[in-house]
This record gives structure tokens, C-alpha cells and sequence, in this order.
């Protein structure tokens, strides 16, 4: 009884710490993006700010999760009720909407026995030190790279845990090397993609990335709240969040906002290395994203929130790079669209653990 005790209070503990260094991580990051917002937008009204007090303390539970509702008053110049700020989303919205089952998303090789659908690039799974194709026979290591390459001069890696554009990496037949693989650990290998000639015009290095965020409500059936756009800067291979150009993205008809954001939310009116304007840019084939991201989502009603990044290819055809359930992020889109998730009962989610 007393090890079980001792056990009990060093989590206990542990738990305290983290949630500690949980919300300093969230502060700064919201801080950092509060200045550069005020920097371009002037001083958020201080009205506002007694207002995100309030709703926070009020609704939400606790005053920890207003310096967000700041972010989102700055960036759209009043105070919305209904915004679901980025930490109350991570402590509170993730472990009842998500559970464990959004870590699925985490596990490439689970994919294609979720969706059994044709618009994710996967061409190998590398698990637990053994190769697989797609239909989950065995690939040998003898006949990979010809397996790999048999239809695409370049391969991309992504390895399980591959958030904010880490852990992706690129390969040719030449630079194909087997015992970095290993060393990478378990991933997925999947076709490059040559993207639509809309997003080449932004950036024609790397593959933008449409985002798309859905919602399964407690009937299971999902509907999509929010989207933007990703591209990645001159010397970007792959779109990464330390140097991406984001812009919203109307969700009704695929138009991007006019304005676009870099480096913790900076706003620019045109692409920073090819100088093409956000304005009146309209995505094509967006109703074909929106009805993919829908699909998919009827396929896992039981997780309550996905990220879909995807773009379109040269041949007009969806493709599905990533799924993310574990935490699809929101924090851009409720600054920039929100709130976009209201109806959903969410702010009262902290009650219950009370």
C-alpha cells in the first residue's frame, strides 16, 4: 500500500510539473504572437481584453485560458464568444473528443485499414524493422527499391511522428540508403507528388498543403469547420512550420483570404519569394477536397476532430498526405475564421472533470 502510495503521489506530482510547463509554453507562444499582431494592428482594445477575462473565467473555467482569446480578439478586431482557445483545446477538448484512438493517426501504417481509399500517396510501410505494401504482404528488402520506385524518380519518408513538417525526408534511387531507414524507425514511403499549376505559381519547389478540418458531432455525422493553405518559402523542400506562408481559406467556395502569415502570424499580402498575391486566389477543386475530408471522416465518427492535409495534383486528381487526430490544430483558424466550433458543447467539456 505505501509503494502504491508513493506511486499515486509522484504522478501526482509529475502531472502538476507538466501542466506547469504546459501553460508557460502556451503563453509565450501566445505572447509572441499577440505582439507581432499589435505590432501591424495597433493595441488590442482594452475592452476586449476584460472581455476574454470574463468568458474565460465564466465559460471556460479559468482566466489560464484568456491570453488566447487576446490572440484571436487582436487578430479580428473584436471579441467573439464561442472561440475555443488553443490550451483549453489541448487539456480539455482532445482527451474527450480524441481519446487514444487520435494517436491512430500517429501509426502510418493503420492508413490504408481505416480508409481503404486510393487518395493517400502510401506505396511502403516500414513497421517494426518489416517492410509492407499497402495490401499488408511483406515486401523483401531484396526487391524494395524496385517496389519503391517502379513509378515515382523520387520517394518521400515520413516517419510515424512527423508533426510541423519534421521527419520527412527525400529519396531517390541513387540516395536510397536502407540502413538510414532503420535508423529512422517506422514510417510510411510515399509517392512525391507534382501538385496543380495554381500552387506552383506560389511555390514551385515544395508541395503546398490544404488543410481541412472536420468535425464528427455525437450522431457521427462530420462536417468541415475550418481550412487553410500552406506553402513553403524559396528554400523549403517541404512545407515546415518554421517557414511556412499560411492563409485562410473560405471553406464555402475554396477563396483565400487576402492577407497571409509567417513567423508567428505576421501578415503579408503576396507570397514573400514569387510576389503573387493572395487576393482573389481561388483553389481549384476545393469542392473535391471538401467532399474527401468528408469521406474519410465517415470512416472514424468515434474521433471528434481531424486535420486533413492534402492538395491537388497536376492531373486534377485529391491526394491525402497526412491525417492528423492526435492534435489537428486550431489556434490559426479561430484567430482567423472563428469561432468555428460552436454547437458542439465544448465549452462545457471542463465541467465534467470537476
Amino acid at each position: 500500500m505505501k509503494d502504491i502510495n508513493q506511486h499515486l503521489i509522484a504522478q501526482t506530482l509529475k502531472n502538476k510539473i507538466s501542466n506547469i510547463l504546459f501553460e508557460k509554453r502556451q503563453k509565450q507562444d501566445a505572447k509572441i504572437r499577440l505582439k507581432n499582431i499589435e505590432l501591424q494592428k495597433g493595441k488590442t482594445n482594452s475592452k476586449f481584453i476584460k472581455l476574454s477575462d470574463e468568458y474565460a473565467q465564466d465559460v471556460l473555467g479559468s482566466k489560464i485560458y484568456a491570453y488566447w482569446l487576446y490572440v484571436y480578439c487582436a487578430m479580428s478586431g473584436k471579441f467573439k464568444e464561442g472561440w475555443i482557445p488553443d490550451n483549453y483545446f489541448w487539456k480539455i477538448v482532445i482527451p474527450k473528443t480524441q481519446g487514444d484512438y487520435g494517436k491512430l493517426s500517429f501509426q502510418k501504417a493503420t492508413t490504408f485499414q481505416l480508409f481503404n481509399i486510393a487518395v493517400f500517396p502510401d506505396i511502403i510501410y516500414f513497421t517494426n524493422g518489416i517492410f509492407y505494401s499497402t495490401d499488408y504482404k511483406v515486401v523483401t528488402e531484396n526487391t524494395l527499391k524496385d517496389f519503391l520506385f517502379k513509378s515515382s524518380e523520387v520517394v518521400v519518408f515520413k516517419k510515424d511522428v512527423s508533426m510541423q513538417g519534421l521527419g520527412v525526408f527525400f529519396f531517390n534511387k541513387d540516395s536510397f540508403d536502407l540502413k538510414k531507414i532503420h535508423k529512422l524507425g517506422n514510417g510510411v514511403f510515399q509517392n512525391f507528388i507534382n501538385q496543380h499549376s495554381f500552387f506552383s505559381e506560389f511555390t514551385p519547389l515544395s508541395v503546398a498543403t490544404i488543410r481541412i478540418t472536420t468535425i464528427s458531432d455525437k450522431s457521427g455525422i462530420p462536417s468541415v469547420r475550418a481550412s487553410f493553405v500552406r506553402f513553403g518559402q524559396q528554400k523549403d523542400k517541404h512545407v515546415n512550420a518554421v517557414s511556412d506562408v499560411i492563409i485562410a481559406v473560405n471553406i464555402k467556395n475554396g477563396k483565400l483570404d487576402n492577407y497571409g502569415y509567417v513567423s508567428h502570424w505576421q501578415a503579408i499580402e503576396k507570397h514573400p519569394d514569387t510576389n503573387i498575391p493572395f487576393k482573389n486566389k481561388i483553389i481549384p477543386f476545393f469542392d473535391k477536397c471538401i467532399k474527401t475530408a468528408l469521406e474519410l471522416h465517415r470512416k472514424i465518427p468515434y474521433i471528434g476532430c481531424v486535420g486533413w492535409d492534402m492538395v491537388v495534383d497536376e492531373n486534377e486528381v485529391i491526394k491525402v498526405m497526412e491525417w492528423n487526430a492526435f492534435h489537428p490544430d486550431i489556434k490559426f483558424s479561430e484567430a482567423t475564421q472563428g469561432p468555428c466550433f460552436t454547437n458542439l458543447g465544448w465549452e462545457n467539456y471542463w465541467k465534467e472533470n470537476n
